[in-house]
């Protein structure tokens, strides 16, 4: 009761606890959707590209009113450099992030455990992109470089995307659509930039996952097919990214819009 009681009267106590529950939806609908293909045989590209949008959907409807449902450390990043978000919490948002993907990671592995290790008892990177991203799948002839600049353009994607959809000066979602909009975004951006990284686009994704992996029988989790430490793409190249893309928005988009004819009804915010 008393932790209860804390989480109530402590306002970043309780944005970092609808973190930590947003990104584990995100993480069990992803996750999972890539395990139940893989080791179950259910589905195929385009449903693990709609069931990676569906989580971030349902994680942003658990975490928005509270936290703004960031989900990905990219996200609370370049909201910090260009939407007003205090420095101070992106460290904490991010570690619980990351640790609600971990959680999620884990329960995905708990309840597919039998099936992957029946159809990969060495437990190799065949299984290992169940859970963290590798450079063209774990099979495509990818180097680290593309996939570098891969993560960069679609996490540019997403948050030049996100902003534009969340900045009420636009052309904004009605009502509480907001969420919907950016899972779609998620989806499209899988289908359109998968291939090369497995669209990770969210440092806390890749690494929760990763090390819920790690501890769970996939020692080479820190490395690529080639034994690269492959790990460290998808934190970096996903945070440069994000920051290009909420920054090529602000340049190229919200200078322009008309502060003084928004429409009436809307939340009053400035684009900045």
């Amino acid at each position: 009761m008393a932790v209860l009681r804390w989480l109530r009267e402590d306002r970043l106590a309780a944005e970092l606890s609808v973190e930590f529950a947003g990104t584990m939806i995100l993480v069990l609908f992803g996750c999972g959707s890539v395990a139940q293909v893989l080791a179950g045989g259910l589905g195929g590209h385009d449903s693990i590209a709609w069931a990676w949008g569906f989580g971030v959907t349902f994680g942003v409807y658990v975490a928005g009113r509270i936290s703004g449902g960031h989900l990905n450390p990219a996200v609370s990043v370049a909201f910090a450099m260009f939407s007003g978000f205090e420095w101070r919490k992106v460290l904490p948002y991010s570690l619980a992030q990351t640790l609600g993907a971990f959680i999620g990671a884990l329960l995905v592995r708990w309840n597919y455990g039998s099936m992957l290790h029946a159809v990969d008892p060495r437990h190799t990177v065949k299984t290992q992109i169940v859970f963290s991203t590798l450079p063209g799948n774990g099979t495509l002839p990818v180097d680290v470089r593309n996939a570098f600049l891969d993560q960069i353009i679609g996490t540019a994607i997403l948050l030049f995307l996100i902003l534009a959809v969340t900045d009420v000066l636009n052309v904004a979602p009605r009502a509480n659509l907001t969420a919907l909009i950016v899972g779609l975004i998620v989806v499209a951006i899988g289908m359109a930039w998968g291939s090369a990284a497995g669209y990770a686009i969210n440092p806390a994704r890749d690494f929760g996952p990763r090390v819920a992996s790690f501890f769970t029988g996939y020692g080479g989790a820190f490395v690529d097919q080639t034994g690269y430490p492959y790990f460290w793409v998808p934190i970096v190249a996903p945070v440069i990214g994000g920051v290009i893309g909420a920054g090529a928005y602000r340049l190229a988009v919200s200078r322009y819009l008309p502060i003084d004819q928004r429409e009436p009804g809307r939340v009053d915010q400035t684009s900045g």
